[in-house]
């Protein structure tokens, strides 16, 4: 049975001397530990973050960057692999080709991926899978969400809401029991990049 895929949306704006930084390293060593293969931006910040927690815990952490913005940014240094995709739609479309998705803290871009995820499985355009926001921020969000938006109580079913990195293995234990992948193959050879040496 191939490996669960989980994706991590999370900022770019976050420096290794924050907290958050730390929270982000620790979720990528606790979600190799439980045996997953781990998708991110592959940029700086929570994305680095994640990945040098799972690349330090010998897993796999797959980064989908994007080639417009090969001369502006680059793929962090922990990034196990690196699929590059031709644009952001594309990017987008591995992302959320994943069997959950964490988001941790973060700006628009964040939230555009959540919300993209999020209206994926009310149009059910994908089956529902767990998408676990983590922090207080998120939980803010949501009380806007049922305040503001016009949402029925299903759609808020569709999220959970994590208080620290360390409440989110329960919400996936569903997908690892059942085996049930939304995703494809976890090896992209057409686009990918050879795995980094971090010794």
């Amino acid at each position: 049975m191939a490996a669960r895929r989980v994706t991590v949306f999370g900022s770019s704006r976050v420096s290794p001397t924050d907290p958050e930084y730390h929270e982000a390293a620790r979720l990528g060593r606790l979600l190799t530990e439980a045996g997953y293969v781990v998708y991110t931006g592959g940029y700086a910040g929570t994305m680095e973050a994640v990945c040098r927690g799972v690349a330090e815990s010998g897993g796999v952490a797959i980064g989908v960057t994007m080639q417009p913005w090969a001369k502006r940014a680059r793929a962090n240094a922990w990034v196990t692999q690196e699929v590059v995709a031709p644009d952001l739609f594309a990017r987008l479309r591995l992302l959320i080709a994943s069997d959950a998705y964490i988001a941790l803290s973060g700006g628009s871009g964040t939230l555009g991926e959540v919300a993209l995820a999020w209206n994926l499985f009310q149009t059910e355009s994908i089956a529902p899978c767990p998408l676990v926001l983590v922090g207080p921020r998120w939980r803010t969000l949501v009380h806007c969400f049922r305040s503001e938006l016009r949402l029925e109580a299903r759609d808020l079913d569709l999220l959970a809401v994590a208080d620290t990195v360390d409440d989110v293995l329960p919400y996936l234990a569903g997908i690892a029991r059942s085996g049930a992948a939304l995703g494809g193959p976890v090896s992209h050879p057409s686009s990918a990049r050879s795995k980094r040496d971090h010794s």
